[in-house]
């Protein structure tokens, strides 16, 4: 077994050696092979090194050679070609700069022309009445004009000759067309604008002509022309401006002053001629639908002989913009004409009774269809401050109310004291009919008549007149003052209820003003004359006694919150008896002379007030 081991180690051993021999013999040979392919390289690379390196020599000697040429010929263009070059290009510039101007006054000659070939055909277009075209000439000259003017280097002294030709055609033309504008339009005013003087205003004439002139084109007709012409040469707002003025001055605003006054339009074959008529009336003041009618007689008048025209304004391609007239007399008289129909006419036209209010829908409706009249001969777009003004007739008539009560009372107040009335426990202060409070008759039926009610009287009664002012002579306006306010608030429980609180404390600043007011105004004869002291004294007491219940008898005839309390006067009833008895000083003085003042002073009485 061991020989058998022995064996297959050695025949592995000499198996091993016999492969590497094998292999280095084989890498031997292989070196062999690379070192002879290593020594052919070397000599091929040694054999052709020499001409490449003999042609490289040579391409740097023509490189050299070549360069040096460069040289020769850079510093001959430097020399030659360089000095040659810049009196070319200075040549070029001095070209181009004569080119420029050459161009420039190219440019202003033809300007030129075009502006003298516009004044030409201008003095032709004017000269044939064609006034739409020479306006359109003018406006090209005026536009090559500004375009001179836009331009630098222009001759100053040209352009102000060019400005003055200018002008001078521009204001030609515009007395050309203010001559037509004057035939069209022909005025016959009064020496003065006094509106004072009614013979005045009836010598004021206006004759808007319709007439076709002879030499006018027949496709355009003089007005259209006459007001296109002043649109393109900017002039028809001025125009239109000082034509609205006398309208307003001449014949609208009289038209709202006098009611007598009115219009009368003659048709003539050269046109129509408004003038002025006298219509006696008793009226003092005209009535609002009387003015509207007069009004809207002498606009429409205006608008179908004058206005109904149609002007362009500016032209932008294709696009046209339209001017049209009537708006723009309307915006220019429509605020002062409103301002006039309000102060002169609907002012006065307010109800002084409230029972009249209904009454006053036919202003309002009278108003609305004069504005609607207006907006469709497009004088007016919306609704203005006129028609607001008519629509709130309840608040006009609260404050002319409250204003008229407060100027009575004062004019009472100011009056003489010394007139006097006598008055007793019956005198009673006379007051319209109060209707029935609300509730009350659901009070009332609410009791049930089968129930006895019980025996509360007591055995004992009070005189009829235990609460009544004792007999004394008071002032007859004071009297009259107490009636106003009697009635004022008479009228406050039949008012709407912002009428109403507004009356209500009007009624209360009348007896704010008396106890400020009479003091002040009579204070010399007061302090000097007794028997006008114990007036006052009686007056004082008077109104503080119907003072008492004054809010109680209209409390539940007054709107909320007046009835909810605050329908009150008496906080006032102690400032009045202390104004009655401030002048109490003077009561040793009456006594002494009791037998002058007896008739006038209250007996001494104490009341009892609940």
């Amino acid at each position: 077994m061991a020989s058998f081991v022995t064996e297959v180690l050695a025949h592995s051993g000499r198996l091993e050696k016999e492969d590497l021999g094998t292999k280095i013999s084989r890498l031997s040979r292989r070196v062999e092979e690379v070192k002879g392919e290593v020594c052919d390289l070397i000599n091929k690379k040694y054999d052709e090194f020499l001409p490449s390196m003999q042609s490289a020599e040579d391409l740097v000697k023509q490189v050299h050679g070549l360069a040096s040429d460069v040289d020769l010929l850079k510093s001959q263009i430097e020399n030659d070609v360089q000095s040659e070059l810049q009196v070319a290009i200075s040549e070029f510039s001095e070209l181009k700069k004569q080119l420029e101007k050459n161009t420039f006054i190219l440019g202003v000659l033809r300007q030129l022309q075009e502006f003298d070939s516009a004044i030409e055909k201008y003095n032709r277009a004017l000269t044939e009445k064609n006034y739409i075209t020479a306006a359109q000439y003018l406006e090209k000259a005026q536009n090559t004009l500004q375009v001179l003017k836009s331009r630098k280097g222009c001759e100053l002294k040209l352009l102000k000759a060019l400005a003055i030709e200018l002008t001078v055609q521009k204001q030609n033309m515009l007395y050309h067309l203010g001559e037509e504008w004057q035939q069209l339009a022909v005025w016959k005013l009064p020496p003065s604008i006094e509106h004072s003087n009614l013979d005045m205003v009836l010598k004021t004439e206006l004759r808007l002509c319709t007439l076709s002139s002879s030499e006018e084109s027949v496709t355009v007709p003089l007005l259209a022309s006459v007001l296109q012409a002043l649109a393109i040469l900017g002039e028809l707002n001025t125009k239109l401006k000082f034509f609205s003025q006398l309208l307003l001055n001449y014949i609208l605003k009289p038209l709202v002053i006098y009611p007598s006054l009115h219009a009368q339009v003659e048709t003539q074959p050269q046109g129509v001629i408004l003038r002025f008529e006298n219509v006696e009336t008793d009226q003092e003041h005209p009535p609002p639908a009387d003015v509207f009618l007069k009004l809207k007689l002498v606009l429409e008048l205006i608008h179908k002989h004058l206005l109904d025209v149609n002007v362009e304004d500016s032209q932008r391609g294709d696009l046209l913009s339209k001017v049209i007239l009537a708006e723009v007399l309307g915006d220019m008289i429509w605020e002062e004409i409103s301002e006039t129909i309000i102060k002169d006419c609907l002012v006065y036209s307010i109800p002084t009774n409230s029972t009249k209010l209904e009454q006053y829908e036919e202003v309002i409706k009278s108003t609305e269809e004069f504005e609607n009249a207006l907006k469709d001969m497009k004088y007016l777009k919306d609704a203005t401050e006129l028609l607001k003004y008519a629509r709130n007739v309840n608040a006009h008539f609260a404050s002319k109310k409250c204003q008229d009560v407060i100027v009575t009372a004062r004019n009472l107040m100011t009056s003489e004291i010394h007139n006097t009335v006598k008055i007793t426990p019956e005198s009673k202060v006379i007051v319209p009919k109060l209707p029935s409070p609300k509730g009350s008759e659901k009070v009332k039926g609410s009791k049930n008549p089968t129930e006895e009610t019980p025996a509360l009287e007591n055995e004992v009664k009070l005189g009829q007149h235990t609460f009544s002012l004792p007999s004394c002579r008071i002032s007859e306006s004071v009297e009259k003052l107490m009636e106003l306010a009697y009635h004022t608030l008479s009228e406050a429980t039949a008012s709407n209820k912002p009428c109403a609180i507004q009356l209500f404390y009007t009624v209360r600043n009348i007896f704010h003003l008396f106890y400020d007011v009479v003091p002040t105004y009579h204070k010399e004869n007061l302090q000097k004359l007794p028997q006008l002291s114990a007036i006052h004294h009686n007056n004082c007491m008077f109104i503080a006694h119907h003072l008492l219940t004054l809010g109680h008898q209209f409390r539940y005839h007054l709107p909320t919150p007046i009835s909810d309390g605050a329908a009150t006067f008496v906080d006032l009833v102690p400032g009045f008896r202390k104004l009655g008895n401030s002048l109490i000083i003077f009561y040793d003085l009456i006594m002494r002379r009791s037998q002058m003042v007896s008739c006038y002073f209250c007996p001494v009485k104490q009341i009892i007030f609940i």
